[in-house]
C-alpha cells in the first residue's frame, strides 16, 4: 500500500504505510493505554529497538507526552490488529540530539508497529470507576474545568443500548447532584476539555449504586453508558487568588449543606460542610478583627457539623476526628465534646466517652442527653468488668482442672512399688521355701544374685 500523510501539519513529516488492515473502525482515544509490538530502524535498515525480543509488548498511555510525538500521533490512527510502518522525520522523533549511541542526530526513523490491544482511559483513583471509552469529538485547547467551575453539559444515558435520561444541564462542579448529575460525570468533567464529547462507562460506585433507579429502570449494581458534551464552562478562583474576605463567602456551602441536612440527605450535606475546610484551613491562624472571628467560627460550625454528619452516616472514626478539630478551636464546646463522646461510644471506648459526657455536664448540667450517655458508658463498664471477672474466673478453673489432670497422669506413669518388694516380690519367687525355711523364718539367706532376701 502507499504511504500517506497522517502528520497534522501535513508537511510529510509522519508518512504511514498499512501493511496489515485492523479489524472494525475503533480507533484507540487519547489517554487510553496502548499495547504495541514494533520494531525502530534507521533509513538505512539498521535496527536499534525492538520490543519482540523483550517479553511482551510495549505500553503507554497514548497522547500523554510518553513517547516521540510521531507515535502520539500515528498510533492514534491504528484499528485493533493492523500492522502499519510509521516514518517520522527528526523533528517528530529525536531531532537535534539524537538518542546515542543507536540513533544519530537528525535521523529520520521507520517503525514497524503492530497494535495489539488498548485499555480505556480510567478517569478516578479506583480501578473500576469512570472509563473514557472513546473521544467522540477532541475538544478545544488544553485548559480543563476545576472544583467549583461553572460548566454547561448535555449528556445522554445508556443502559444496554436503552436511552433513559438526555437532557442539557449546567452546575458546579463538585455540585453536581444538585442536578441529579451522578458523581462519575462530575469526576470526569475535570479532564474533559472544552467542546470535548465523550463516551464514558461508569460504574455503580459512582452512578447508581446497589440501589439501582427506580426512575430510570436501573437495576442494582448497574454499569451505565453515556456520551457527554462539555459545551462550555468558567472555571471558579483557584484557591490561592482568593484573598480572606472572599474565602469566607464560603458561608453560602454552609448554608447548602444545612439544606441537605433538614432533608436527612448527610452524605450530600457533609459534601458541602468538607469543602469549608478546605477554604479556610490555608488561611493564618492569627488573622484579627472582625475576619478573623468569622473565619474561626465558620470553621467551628463547619467541624461540628461534619462531625454530626459523619455520625448519621455511622463513620464514627471520621466524627471524632472532626469533633477534635472543633475542640482544638473551642476546648469548651460543649457540642464537640457531646459528638466526641457519642463517636467513643460507638467505637467501644466507653471510658474514654463517659469522660466527655462528664465535660459536657461540668458545662451544661442541665445536658440531659449527656446524662443518659454517661449512665449507658457506666451500666456498659459494670457489666466490662462484671465479663472480665467471669473470663478470669473460668481461667483459673479452666488451669485448676489442667494441673487436677496432669498430676492424675503422672501417678498413672509411677512404677506400682509395692509389687516388687519384700514377701511380695514375685521376681524373687522363683520356687516355694524348702523345710529348713519354714522351720528357720528369721534365718537371712543370700538370693541368687547375692543379696540377702527377705522371707
Amino acid at each position: 500500500m502507499a504511504n500517506f500523510d497522517i502528520c497534522p501539519k501535513k508537511d510529510g513529516g509522519i508518512m504511514k504505510r498499512i501493511l496489515k488492515e485492523g479489524c472494525g473502525t475503533a480507533l484507540p482515544p487519547q489517554g487510553c493505554k496502548v499495547a504495541v509490538h514494533y520494531t525502530g530502524t534507521l533509513l538505512n535498515g539498521t535496527k536499534f529497538d525492538t520490543s519482540r525480543d523483550r517479553d511482551g509488548p510495549f505500553k503507554f498511555d497514548l497522547g500523554k507526552g510518553q513517547v516521540i510525538k510521531a507515535w502520539d500521533v500515528g498510533i492514534a490512527t491504528m484499528k485493533k490488529g493492523e500492522q502499519a510502518v510509521i516514518t517520522c522525520s527528526p523533528e517528530y522523533a529525536y531531532g537535534a540530539s539524537g538518542s546515542p549511541p543507536l540513533i544519530p542526530p537528525y535521523a529520520t526513523l521507520q517503525f514497524d508497529v503492530e497494535m495489539i490491544d488498548w485499555e480505556a482511559e480510567e478517569l478516578t483513583s479506583e480501578q473500576n470507576g469512570v472509563k473514557r471509552m472513546e473521544i467522540l469529538t477532541p475538544g478545544k485547547g488544553f485548559i480543563t474545568p476545576n472544583d467549583g467551575a461553572r460548566v454547561e453539559i448535555h449528556l445522554t444515558g445508556s443502559y444496554k443500548g436503552r436511552i433513559f435520561e438526555d437532557r442539557d444541564a449546567t452546575f458546579n462542579i463538585g455540585e453536581g447532584f444538585e442536578d441529579n448529575i451522578i458523581s462519575g460525570i462530575d469526576i470526569a468533567l475535570k479532564q474533559f476539555k472544552e467542546q470535548e464529547s465523550s463516551k464514558l462507562a461508569i460504574d455503580p460506585l459512582f452512578a447508581f449504586g446497589e440501589e439501582g433507579s427506580l426512575e430510570f429502570s436501573i437495576p442494582p449494581d448497574a454499569t451505565v453508558e453515556y456520551v457527554v458534551t462539555l459545551k462550555s464552562f468558567e472555571k471558579s478562583k483557584e484557591l490561592w487568588q482568593m484573598d480572606t474576605p472572599e474565602k469566607i463567602q464560603c458561608i453560602i456551602l454552609k448554608e447548602k449543606g444545612t439544606k441537605y441536612f433538614m432533608k436527612r440527605n448527610y452524605t450530600y450535606a457533609n459534601k458541602f460542610y468538607k469543602k469549608i475546610p478546605s477554604y479556610l484551613e490555608s488561611e493564618e491562624t492569627d488573622t484579627e478583627g472582625d475576619i478573623g472571628e468569622k473565619r474561626k467560627a465558620l470553621l467551628l460550625a463547619a467541624y461540628l457539623n461534619m462531625s454530626i454528619c459523619n455520625l448519621k452516616l455511622d463513620e464514627n472514626f471520621e466524627a471524632k476526628a472532626d469533633a477534635n478539630k472543633a475542640l482544638q478551636l473551642d476546648s469548651q464546646n460543649e457540642k464537640a465534646l457531646f459528638r466526641r463522646g457519642l463517636a467513643l461510644l460507638a467505637l467501644k471506648e466507653p471510658e474514654l466517652a463517659s469522660k466527655d459526657f462528664a465535660d459536657c455536664l461540668k458545662i451544661n448540667p442541665n445536658n440531659y442527653q449527656a446524662k443518659v450517655k454517661q449512665t449507658d458508658c457506666n451500666r456498659i463498664l459494670k457489666q466490662q468488668i462484671k465479663n472480665e471477672k467471669q473470663i478470669y474466673a473460668n481461667m483459673f478453673e479452666k488451669f485448676a482442672k489442667s494441673d487436677a489432670q496432669r498430676e492424675e497422669n503422672a501417678k498413672e506413669k509411677e512404677p506400682n512399688v509395692m509389687s516388687c518388694v519384700g514377701e511380695w516380690g514375685k521376681e524373687d519367687r522363683e520356687r516355694e521355701p524348702s523345710e529348713f525355711e519354714k522351720e528357720n523364718p528369721n534365718i537371712l539367706l543370700l538370693n541368687s544374685s547375692g543379696e540377702f532376701k527377705d522371707m
